[in-house]
């Protein structure tokens, strides 16, 4: 018998709520992204929304819905206006209120033609903060009622994390958010962290009440990362 991925494992996702998936990896946190996102399907449970089964949305319609940043933005060659659009149609005032918001509009203005930019394959021209503040653009200008970031900053230094992440906070207000996060600094603001071990949920709470929880997980893992 093939042993679950996930197991007795449940949450709920408010909106305007933020969730932290934390855990060692192979313990389930990509496959609830994929769950979500419907690349994978349930073999058994239910995801409901609004009290509805997932599965009754339309993929496509439901898709729409979530914008995602992963650990490795993906551009292509193109302008920069192509690359947050990706074939989509978006009034100006869309794309740079997006911008703004991912504080990426400043330094895509200063650079010569703006987002009529030419940028190479993998943005190439652009530093690794660039890319990231333009792929948080890309997941957020069509408005999506929920925000899945997929250790977003994890491939950053320092000083490129830091305006990041200020630009993932930015872009996560009033929409529902899970975040996968190994650095643990960066769910440091979320209303819930969920600790996972093995497919299952070991904790649960808020970052602060996890942290100095006598003997638990989170703790643990804290402490680990600040030697």
């Amino acid at each position: 018998r093939s042993q679950p991925v996930l197991e007795n494992f449940s949450f709920d996702l408010a909106p305007g709520m933020s969730i932290g998936l934390v855990g060692k990896s192979g313990c389930g946190k990509s496959t609830t992204i994929k769950l979500i996102t419907r690349l994978l399907e349930l073999d058994c449970g239910a995801i409901l929304l609004n009290g509805v089964l997932l599965e009754s949305y339309d993929r496509k319609k439901w898709r729409q819905m979530i914008g995602i940043v992963s650990q490795e933005p993906c551009l292509f060659s193109g302008s920069i206006r192509e690359n947050i659009c990706l074939g989509r149609t978006f009034v100006e005032q869309d794309v740079e209120a997006a911008c703004r918001t991912a504080f990426a509009h400043d330094f895509i203005m200063a650079l010569d033609k703006g987002y009529d930019t030419m940028i190479g394959s993998s943005g190439v021209s652009l530093s690794g903060g660039q890319k990231q503040r333009i792929a948080i653009a890309r997941a957020i200008v069509s408005n999506p009622r929920i925000l899945l970031l997929d250790e977003a900053t994890s491939a950053l230094d320092t000083k490129s994390e830091r305006v990041v992440q200020e630009a993932l906070d930015n872009a996560s207000l009033g929409r529902s958010t899970i975040v996968i996060a190994h650095r643990l600094s960066t769910i440091r603001n979320v209303d819930q962290v969920i600790v996972m071990e093995n497919g299952r949920v070991v904790e649960q709470g808020g970052y602060d009440e996890l942290r100095i929880k006598p003997d638990g997980i989170f703790a643990r893992m804290v402490t680990e990362q600040e030697m």
